[in-house]
């Protein structure tokens, strides 16, 4: 098997990609025939379905698009906070974009859920790794598989590439964290907030204070933070699980494993700058997700057409 890293980047944040090739005799004949994009739907529309999934005893959410014939499933993991609803454009986006002929599932983080359903429980990155493997397992997905991650969802589907070698073509990930930058001001601040427990205790509670307020005033606290730039799904997504206790001590809880875990070198990777300006959180904005969605489906189609 050949393995390769790619990339393309925002200013001056990276975009990788990443692709691990399996040899094509490995894929059948009647499998190779329906990975030909000439007959691409560019017009395939689905609504895209929200479920809850039960992956280890863990109640966990999908924003899922059902391809009629699949010839290969995407699976999509998301950042941290990994709420999956903020990608809702970006998922019916890239189903549309890739014909109708894959299908997507995009696989929320553990414990970052809308209601308290694993009573408080904390995951670390690795658990969040494990829960993806399994996630892959008990739906019984036959179709080969394309990895799609953001931020540190691209470190974990690299992770997924690396334990799912027969199951996995490759990987393609989007403004990654993969190693620790010394220099990054924004980095240093997010380390003495998370490895320290007082203040990260203060951020908690003060974050989770906020659900006290009626939704209209959540909304407007969102907008007046986040800017009008932001789709209507990303501040309903916000408003909703963000400020609720078990997620917010979920979302530090993980960033904290992150850096202890990522503290080591990316090697072997190339980095190309996207020119769009496009931010790291793409999925904030409907421009984003679209430019974003339809990036990825080209990687695809290039791949698999060669």
């Amino acid at each position: 098997m050949l393995a390769r890293i790619a990339a393309l980047t925002e200013r001056p944040r990276s975009f990788i990609r990443s692709f691990k090739y399996r040899r094509t005799d490995s894929i059948p004949n009647s499998r190779r025939r329906e990975m030909d994009f000439t007959d691409l739907d560019s017009n395939a529309t689905k609504c895209v379905n929200l479920r809850l999934c039960s992956v280890s005893g863990c109640m966990t959410e999908i924003l899922e698009i059902r391809a009629d014939r699949p010839s290969f499933h995407v699976v999509f993991v998301p950042g941290n906070p990994g709420v999956i609803t903020f990608y809702k454009e970006f998922v019916e986006s890239l189903f549309k974009s890739l014909g109708g002929m894959a299908s997507v599932s995009a696989v929320g983080a553990s414990g970052h859920t809308e209601k308290n359903w694993e009573h408080g429980k904390l995951y670390s990155l690795q658990e969040q790794i494990d829960h993806k493997i399994e996630f892959i397992k008990v739906q019984n997905i036959e179709a080969p598989l394309v990895l799609v991650g953001h931020s540190i969802g691209s470190y974990i589907a690299l992770e997924m590439l690396r334990r799912l070698p027969e199951k996995a073509m490759y990987c393609i990930g989007l403004y990654p964290f993969l190693a620790l930058n010394l220099q990054s001001k924004k980095q240093a601040v997010i380390v003495k907030v998370i490895m320290s427990r007082v203040l990260s205790t203060m951020v908690t509670l003060f974050v989770a204070s906020l659900s006290l307020l009626p939704r209209q005033v959540l909304r407007l606290i969102s907008e007046l933070s986040n800017g009008k730039s932001w789709s209507n799904t990303a501040h309903e997504a916000c408003c909703s699980h963000l400020p609720q206790y078990h997620t917010i001590r979920n979302v530090l809880y993980m960033a904290r494993t992150e850096f202890i875990k990522v503290s080591r070198q990316a090697s072997g990777i190339a980095l190309s700058i996207e020119r769009e300006g496009h931010t790291h959180g793409f999925c904030c904005t409907e421009a984003g997700s679209i430019w974003v969605a339809r990036h990825v489906a080209s990687l695809i189609k290039n791949k698999l057409a060669r």
